[in-house]
């Protein structure tokens, strides 16, 4: 992260950001993003709650049927809406401004993506075969076809909410007022980790998850920071995110839409830690492909 020559495309999200750097700024826009997202989530649990049993609304907060899965990605939305408004009256900056020149960042998100796809067929095709014990078939594959395409579009709203709070927003105003990468690229890593530190659903893999999300996020703000836009961090996180939650998910939460679910849960310290020290190296190979994949 020292090579900040690297980064010389960074500055054009920057840019507009340094006319405003001041740090009370980015403090009232982060909690107009909180607030606003709190509040609207708030809203339309209620809403739904409402019209629901008890029993069904418990199935909604976990996410573990097609319907309250949809919902809870879909409801990220607000996450993009409150950074929008935050960036919007404390910096004068639009979302388009966050995400770095449109098109630019569409190529570069379909260049990652293809590349990441490729990638992960490869890995498939190679050893070891399945998880270490047999999958549980979550959907019908019918029904599953049925909704990918509304699934598919719920995680790009996830992700994509999380990389324009994390890798666009905070990352883009603390880089307009700090000059050093280890605090523009640390400081929001450290907040992503933090943010999926659950002990009560990871159990002992609580810290594992957390450094996982941590490196995670340091390798997509380098991503970021090396293209202009945030084209291949969204790619990055898109993909990674179809994969465990459209395809072969974990069975506690979030598990509405996947074809297949595991046959452990998250804080199991047996095969699953095996296998999230495997998703450390695929992250590392994801992102030289990503790097590679920006070069043509």
């Amino acid at each position: 992260m020292r090579d900040t020559s690297a980064y010389s495309a960074h500055e054009q999200l920057v840019r507009d950001a340094r006319a405003r750097p001041e740090l009370w700024r980015l403090a009232v826009g982060l909690a107009v993003v909180v607030v606003l997202y709190v509040a609207l989530n708030s809203i339309l649990f209620a809403a739904i709650g409402n019209m629901l049993q008890p029993s069904q609304a418990e199935t909604l907060l976990r996410g573990s049927s097609s319907l309250a899965t949809l919902v809870l990605l879909l409801s990220f939305g607000f996450l993009t809406l409150g950074v929008g408004l935050a960036a919007r009256q404390m910096q004068k900056r639009s979302l388009i401004g966050i995400l770095g020149p449109r098109d630019l960042c569409l190529q570069q998100f379909w260049r990652v993506l293809r590349a990441l796809v490729i990638l992960g067929l490869v890995l498939m095709a190679l050893p070891p075969y399945g998880m270490g014990e047999p999958l549980t078939q979550n959907l019908s594959f019918s029904k599953w076809l049925l909704l990918l395409p509304l699934s598919l579009f719920a995680v790009l709203i996830q992700t994509s909410a999380e990389e324009i709070l994390f890798r666009g927003y905070l990352q883009q105003s603390l880089a307009a007022r700090f000059r050093s990468p280890v605090i523009w690229i640390g400081v929001p890593s450290v907040l992503f980790a933090a943010g999926h530190y659950a002990p009560g659903v990871s159990g002992e893999n609580a810290l594992l998850v957390a450094l996982w999300a941590c490196i995670f996020g340091v390798l997509a703000a380098d991503l970021t920071a090396r293209a202009g836009t945030l084209g291949p961090a969204i790619a990055m996180h898109f993909l990674n995110n179809t994969v465990a939650l459209v395809f072969i998910s974990l069975p506690e939460t979030l598990s509405g839409l996947a074809l297949y679910l595991l046959p452990y849960d998250m804080s199991g310290t047996g095969m699953l830690r095996q296998w999230l020290l495997v998703d450390f190296v695929v992250m590392i190979v994801s992102w030289l492909t990503a790097r590679l994949a920006l070069r043509r």
